[in-house]
């Protein structure tokens, strides 16, 4: 598949290893979704993490979507198996 002047253009998979150490290296805020527990995340910057996606967060709130509550906790060790979803928080770059 070409575009415009017989350019291709390829993709590049990023793994998401890659995706979390460049959260890590940036110290972008994250948004963490958790698993079985769509009411509750945690924002946070990633300050470590290991190859079971177990991640160290500092600045760590706990955000409740229905009651528009936030609670600080800190610095806090989620477990990889509570994970469903990392992002960059909204705004973050």
């Amino acid at each position: 598949m070409s575009y415009g002047g017989g350019q291709k253009v390829q993709k590049v998979m990023v793994q998401p290893i890659n995706l979390i150490f460049r959260y890590l290296q940036n110290r972008t805020v994250v948004s963490v979704w958790l698993y079985e527990n769509v009411n509750t995340r945690i924002e946070g910057i990633i300050t470590g993490f290991d190859e079971y996606m177990n991640l160290v967060l500092d600045e760590a709130v706990e955000v409740h979507l229905k009651r528009h509550s936030r609670k600080p906790l800190r610095r806090i060790m989620l477990k990889g198996d509570n994970i469903t979803l990392i992002q960059a928080k909204d705004g973050a770059k």
